[in-house]
């Protein structure tokens, strides 16, 4: 079930949709000892749920003690003391003077001591200089900055200055490691850490580290504030307890067949192991690359099949997604589960809908009835007359030319017979949600994938729209007659392809996948009309 809006009136315009996420908010600019808050999509704003319950509409200030400070959003606009970007604030409007929700809480001390790292008293200089960080990091800064004046130092102020309950998290003893505790390593980090966090891999920012140096461990702050747990069941990943395993050790994940190097979920008992980011995967979805729902499983089973989105060879030994409609379709875990491929939509327990998607309900051998043209039937003609180059076909707006067609009793309407067959509702490579045709067209649209203008039926499902010809014929396999020896198919790419079309280099194309081939087609290049 997805989560509800929350209206945050003092924070932010538009609804807020919880997120639990470590990241860097606009309300503070920080993302360190901060876990969970609220995000709005349209303006890619994202405030710390910690920041929002603490702040009130108007506050008084140490560091402004002439005038009372009132929040308000203000995008990219700078703190006045500790010169981050933000775009909550609270603000003077009379001096232009702001401070973050951070420094609002925790304004920095004009003094303060550090005896376990400096041996000298530190002073916070509240003008913006250039200046060389001694904290280890050995960086060039601009802004403020605390300062020995005897030394002739100058520091971060984040190097040096922690608020209370930030100290409580310079060191911590963790579940996951607990021969020693973790202490955060701010400045270079060791030359052999690996810069990723022990238990869930992603990429730590090294100027910031829980580390363990005499097991060399590390771990990066969303594990430390939100520990992975020690034990795992759900009998719908797998039939007995899972145990993280928090060592550096490759192995083979049996959600997704794929390699990992660290920390997964095992279970003693049989020897299943699973990465921590696959167990939440969904069991039943929709992809765009199939008509039918794909649900997990954790065997596929014996057989010789290639996975319906990259078209590699699947091991049947791991687990995967497949159809139990169509008997040899599968999917591998992470295909299916890509954002271009998947709505992001879980449909475990949701009843399937039956729906009616065909286009036309048959009167008789050569009489239709067209869910377009409900006011008339439409006879059916084996092909055009090359001379009535007048006839265009409503769907595509092409001439009618020699292709097999309907035409109305009663009035100047024709559908080519493809485009008269084309569903009503369908799944397309190019879009993550089923798309609706749509026949009321009463102006000129420009369609997504191939750039045409045209007032004929479109594909569409919210600002994406194809035309009829691009959403029923750019399917997979693609058979074009340039390249009548192998299907093509649509493959992603992370940098742009020549087309053999049209001789643009683009991203989204379809390509033979055949060895040594290298074929490749625009979905945007000039298509054979083989209606």
């Amino acid at each position: 079930m997805e989560s509800e809006g929350v209206s945050l009136p003092l924070i932010h315009e538009h609804l807020m949709m919880p997120l639990n996420d470590l990241r860097k908010g606009d309300c503070c600019g920080r993302s360190e000892f901060y876990n969970g808050g609220y995000y709005c999509e349209s303006c890619d704003i994202f405030v710390h749920k910690k920041c929002v319950d603490e702040s009130s509409e108007y506050i008084e200030h140490p560091s402004h003690s002439v005038h009372t400070l009132k929040l308000q959003s203000k995008p990219q606009n700078r703190c006045d003391l500790c010169d981050k970007n933000m775009d909550l604030s609270y603000r003077c409007e009379a001096c232009d003077f702001d401070v973050d929700l951070y420094c609002a809480k925790y304004p920095p001390p004009g003094v303060i001591d550090i005896s376990e790292t400096h041996h000298h008293k530190l002073t916070f200089l509240k003008e913006r200089i250039q200046f060389l960080c001694n904290a280890n990091c050995w960086e060039v800064g601009y802004g403020f900055s605390y300062r020995c004046h005897e030394c002739d130092l100058a520091f971060h102020v984040d190097f040096v200055w922690n608020p209370p309950e930030a100290k409580n998290l310079l060191e911590v003893n963790h579940p996951h490691h607990p021969l020693h505790p973790l202490k955060l390593h701010i400045g270079q980090s060791p030359e052999y850490y690996d810069a990723k966090c022990r238990l869930c891999a992603r990429k730590i920012d090294d100027k910031k580290i829980y580390h363990c140096f005499s097991c060399n461990f590390s771990l990066d702050m969303l594990c430390v504030l939100n520990p992975p747990p020690q034990s795992f069941m759900d009998l719908k990943v797998h039939d007995h307890q899972l145990t993280p395993l928090p060592r550096l050790d490759s192995f083979t994940c049996n959600a997704c067949g794929l390699k990992g190097d660290r920390s997964p979920y095992v279970c003693f008992y049989c020897g299943f192991m699973i990465h921590q980011d696959c167990l939440s995967l969904p069991r039943l979805i929709n992809i765009n690359r199939h008509d039918h729902r794909v649900s997990r499983t954790t065997i596929l089973g014996v057989m010789n099949s290639g996975c319906g989105f990259c078209r590699k060879k699947v091991d049947w030994t791991w687990g995967g997604y497949s159809c139990h409609i169509c008997p040899g379709y599968v999917v591998h875990s992470k295909c299916a589960t890509r954002r271009d491929v998947w709505n992001g939509k879980e449909l475990e327990g949701i009843p399937e809908e039956v729906e009616d998607i065909e286009p036309y309900v048959v009167i008789d051998e050569i009489t239709i009835h067209h869910f377009s043209h409900k006011e008339h039937y439409l006879r059916f003609h084996i092909n055009g007359v090359l001379s009535e180059e007048s006839k265009c076909c409503s769907a595509c707006t092409h001439s009618i030319f020699l292709q097999p067609f309907y035409g109305c009793i009663d009035c100047d309407f024709f559908l080519h017979q493809n485009c008269a067959e084309s569903p009503r509702r369908k799944w397309h490579v190019l879009h993550n949600d089923r798309l609706t045709l749509v026949t009321s067209m009463a102006k000129l649209f420009t369609f997504d994938a191939c750039n045409r203008i045209s007032n004929g039926f479109m594909y569409q499902c919210g600002d994406t729209k194809l035309d009829v010809l691009c959403g029923s014929g750019l399917t997979e396999p693609f058979d074009h007659p340039s390249h009548p020896h192998h299907p093509l198919y649509n493959i992603p790419l992370a940098r742009k392809e020549i087309c053999d079309g049209c001789n643009k280099g683009v991203f989204q194309v379809f390509m033979c996948i055949e060895s040594g081939c290298g074929f490749s087609y625009a979905s945007g290049a000039p298509r054979y009309h083989n209606w």
